[in-house]
């Protein structure tokens, strides 16, 4: 990993890796998203209501998947203080959250035809409410902490502890009694048939492949946005060093 600590390397491999992911990843997702939205046939128990499970279960990944990335990248800063690794998280956090938004807002219509109700304060809609709160919160940190010019540790320890929310959305509908279905899919095992499955691993493959260009977009676009202040600073003290050093020769 540490090969492409240098920010030079890691934009070489970027330039060509994301358009890669992006086109991939758009034609996976639209091609999945049209197959179970027009394709497929409708469910048995959910009728027509099931389309939407092409959307939202790729959501849910991502959103739980973002913050997991989040929490490597934040022990990678502390422990092995990668250089990139402050910028990988905060290129992470905006996608996660949008994901996150996408994952409860998808969920809710979901819910009101299927449970009667477009909101239930059960685990797993809870635990994944309090996952988009965690993004807000640790995007505003990063912004105040990049604004203020304070350390990034403290981002990063707050992207490990909030980490702990992770399993607990993942095992909530084990766990509690929960209007939420239990697990579909569990190692080795789906309960979803062929029909509905291999689209919406398709959709899960296809929106990854997504979430990673953004990234990789918005990690080029924070080293650039670094390298213009660490110019304009180095400019701001060659500019007001002979300033500088003239009051104090009058003063000799």
């Amino acid at each position: 990993m540490h090969i492409y600590a240098n920010p030079t390397r890691f934009l070489s491999l970027a330039k060509w890796l994301m358009p890669l992911l992006f086109w991939s990843g758009l034609v996976l997702s639209v091609g999945a998203t049209v197959w179970g939205l027009f394709v497929v046939p409708p469910d048995q128990l959910m009728g027509e209501t099931v389309r939407i499970l092409f959307i939202h279960v790729p959501a849910a990944w991502l959103g739980m998947g973002g913050w997991a990335g989040i929490a490597i990248s934040s022990a990678m800063l502390l422990i092995w203080k990668h250089p990139l690794a402050a910028i990988a998280a905060r290129a992470i956090a905006v996608p996660g959250m949008v994901f996150c938004a996408i994952c409860l807002a998808t969920g809710s219509i979901w819910g009101r035809p299927t449970w009667g109700t477009w909101w239930e304060w059960d685990g797993r809609l809870t635990s994944m409410l309090v996952l988009l709160f965690l993004y807000a919160g640790y995007i505003a940190l990063t912004q105040a902490t990049a604004r203020e010019g304070g350390s990034a540790k403290i981002a990063a320890i707050f992207g490990i502890v909030g980490a702990v929310n992770v399993p607990i959305i993942n095992r909530s509908v084990v766990w509690w009694n929960s209007l939420h279905q239990p697990p579909s899919i569990t190692a080795g095992k789906s309960a979803i048939d062929a029909t509905f499955l291999v689209p919406l691993l398709v959709a899960v493959i296809g929106f990854s492949l997504l979430f990673g260009a953004i990234v990789l977009m918005r990690m080029r676009a924070l080293i650039a946005e670094e390298q213009v202040e660490a110019r304009l600073r180095r400019r701001a003290l060659d500019d007001d060093g002979p300033a500088a050093v003239a009051p104090v020769m009058e003063q000799a």
